[in-house]
């Protein structure tokens, strides 16, 4: 990546063959063609992405909806349990939930497995009885942050952070009931 304060390098040998970059109708630059190759290859990995993402979106809504008619429930509601799901499956930023994927990661780090993690979380205090807590989403206390700080090598203040802070739809939400942005929102929370 160049950076603002060096000259831009710009290479042209007129004995070598170059392929036009078009976007809209409008050529916007030249290339050679082993790197006209490599952003050919790049677009189609993102549409094969693309197009892998709208099935599983398809089979997701399929599944919803097949749950719900066997449990009753109203078929209409099939975009919001999606979005439940989809929220439940994304890495969440804060909160306990967060705090237990560190947890996991460390784990992996140390390449060991859950009987050997829960020993080596109770050499640094963290009970077995603790760490399950931490894992079904029960609350983090500020001593077992400090604890937990030890065990993934990070500050108590980060940890704190990530413990307190919000996640990016619950910041939507409560803007939302607030009548503001969420911008404005996370501003006015620093």
């Amino acid at each position: 990546m160049r950076q603002s304060n060096q000259p831009l390098h710009l290479e042209f040998n007129p004995d070598r063959a170059y392929i036009a970059i078009v976007y809209d109708e409008r050529e916007v630059g030249f290339c050679a063609p082993e790197v006209a190759a490599r952003i050919v290859e790049t677009l189609n990995e993102d549409e094969q992405i693309q197009e892998e993402n709208e099935t599983l979106t398809k089979a997701l809504q399929m599944a919803c909806r097949d749950l719900l008619k066997r449990t009753g429930g109203n078929p209409a509601s099939v975009n919001k349990l999606v979005q439940r799901y989809l929220e439940n499956a994304k890495r969440p930023e804060h909160g306990t939930r967060a705090l237990a994927f560190l947890l996991r990661d460390r784990q992996h780090e140390l390449d060991i497995n859950d009987k050997e993690f829960m020993r080596f979380c109770n050499s640094y205090r963290l009970s077995p009885n603790e760490l399950r807590d931490i894992y079904r989403g029960a609350d983090v206390n500020d001593e077992q942050l400090k604890v937990l700080a030890r065990i993934l090598g990070r500050s108590v203040q980060e940890l704190m952070q990530i413990r307190d802070g919000f996640s990016n739809n619950e910041m939507s939400t409560l803007a939302r009931i607030l009548g503001t942005s969420p911008q404005e929102l996370t501003e006015l929370l620093k």
